[in-house]
């Protein structure tokens, strides 16, 4: 449970989006290829994927390797030996239909007037070719079509696929309520897996769908039979109802009884999972596959501290972290990419214990965190106060013994200092730092840096760190007389 919970916190959005990004580009691989032989190469990669992982995890690195190899191999297969497939797919489909396949929704067919003389027409074994097209453009797929444009009624069905009609041969262009051109001549398809039975009409029906996204209604002029090619698939049709909510379904109308749609859904929503599942065992392998143990120090960052808070001491100023991933990102992780930051905002006045947890923790993408040492931090605040504190010398080192200075005047006499209060209240005055008694002779003026050696205390707005100190030397003498001052400008 450890494990998940550390797991789920090093998810970050990039692999959110990494992840549905190549999954959505692998399900449309699916679906502009869906029917043809590319589709069954990528399941026995997926499947090859499966058990690489699988190797992997059992520690078989041979086993894993070759498989690895073997799909390298594959995929350079794909392109190579079906480049007729793909090229026809990317020539006949618009950019529009090859990242985005929703359906159109368009006004529907008379559907029942279809159905009647479709089965009329099986029950007479007159052959016929339906097309009705969704949103792909056909001008460039379908040839020699014959403009009509007249209105779809049984009768004319039945007439335009008389025997002794002269474009008795071609397909039947229907949309809408309007049969828009006949003697239509649709692309073969290439396919060489089709059962003796399929004539002429169903392999141009199968071309059609390969190309677009219309649905064709063919009647077998030999058998009598009705069926339906859509999306790489033929589908026998049983009977009119079954027939009228196919087209309903294709016209974007929902209809019960439209088995063979509902299953051709069943089956686009099985290959997202599948792509899903796919591309997450690649993003999980190449992060998490090989795991490498990684241990690096981060230092602390404090954000959101009150204006009149102060930060006092902390137990510790930086963190170690244990990480984990795969050998290549653990070799190409800089220091800067690691962040260890506290919230302070809900912190008062004294001592407080922070955790810290795995959300306080910024990781790049793709390594885990397995713990953090230690895991939480004890940290001093205090208010801030101000305080002015008068300014002392600190002399270092030994004077001539012939001299003596009289006189010491440090400017300024007092400095504001800044800090948490109680520190504040228990300073009582300011050194500055050592002023070297050794080489003086006369009278100066010196510059002396001030001591700050509490932790959080510093000097106020508007003072200075360092002050002015004005010394007076003069020479030893016997008590009963006076010295003389020993200074640049003194008399000799």
């Amino acid at each position: 449970m450890e494990f998940l919970t550390s797991f789920l916190y090093s998810i970050q959005w990039q692999d959110i989006f990494d992840i549905l990004l190549n999954s959505y580009i692998l399900f449309r691989i699916y679906i502009l290829f869906r029917g043809t032989p590319i589709v069954q190469v990528l399941l026995v990669l997926t499947a090859l994927q499966v058990v690489q992982v699988m190797a992997m995890s059992l520690g078989l690195v041979v086993t894993s390797w070759v498989i690895r190899g073997i799909t390298a191999v594959a995929t350079l297969i794909i392109v190579v030996v079906f480049r007729n497939e793909i090229r026809s797919v990317f020539t006949t489909h618009n950019l529009k239909s090859i990242f985005w396949g929703l359906p159109e929704r368009r006004r529907a067919t008379p559907d029942e007037i279809i159905a009647d003389a479709v089965f009329e027409m099986g029950r007479q074994r007159i052959g016929a070719l339906l097309v009705f097209p969704n949103k792909d453009d056909l001008k460039e797929i379908v040839e020699n079509g014959i403009p009509w444009n007249g209105t779809i009624t049984r009768e004319m069905l039945i007439s335009i696929f008389w025997h002794d009609n002269p474009v008795h041969d071609g397909a039947a262009i229907v949309r809408g309520d309007r049969i828009s051109s006949v003697g239509a001549i649709l692309p073969l398809t290439r396919r060489k897996d089709l059962p003796s039975r399929y004539g002429t009409r169903h392999r141009a029906a199968l071309g059609l769908s390969e190309v677009s996204d219309a649905l064709v209604i063919v009647v077998s002029e030999e058998r009598g039979e009705v069926s339906v090619v859509k999306n790489f698939a033929i589908e026998p049709v049983p009977d009119r109802e079954t027939l009228i909510g196919l087209l309903q379904d294709h016209s974007g109308i929902t209809a019960k009884g439209a088995g063979f749609f509902q299953r051709e859904k069943t089956r686009t929503g099985l290959a997202a999972l599948i792509s899903l599942f796919f591309v997450f065992t690649v993003w999980y392998q190449l992060t998490r596959g090989s795991d490498t143990l990684i241990s690096l120090e981060v230092p602390l960052e404090f954000y959101n501290r009150a204006p009149n808070m102060e930060i006092i001491d902390t137990s510790v100023h930086s963190v170690q972290l244990y990480l984990s991933g795969s050998g290549q990102l653990i070799q190409s992780l800089k220091p800067e990419q690691l962040t260890v930051r506290l919230d302070l905002e809900q912190l008062d006045a004294g001592e407080n214990i922070l955790p810290v947890e795995p959300e306080n923790i910024t990781t790049p993408p793709g390594i885990l965190l397995r713990r953090v040492e230690p895991s939480s931090v004890q940290l001093f605040l205090d208010k801030i106060a101000e305080k002015e504190v008068p300014v002392q010398v600190t002399w270092a080192g030994e004077l001539d013994p012939d001299l003596i200075i009289s006189e010491a005047e440090v400017n300024p006499s007092k400095i504001r200092v800044r800090g948490g209060r109680r520190l504040i209240d228990r300073i009582t005055t300011l050194y500055t730092e050592p002023v070297d008694l050794n080489g003086i002779t006369s009278s100066d003026t010196v510059t002396a840096p001030l001591q700050l050696d509490s932790a959080g205390i510093k000097v106020a707005s508007g003072s200075k760190e360092k002050v002015s100190v004005n010394y007076k030397v003069r020479t030893r003498t016997p008590a009963s007389a006076p010295g003389k001052d020993v200074s640049p400008k003194a008399e000799p």
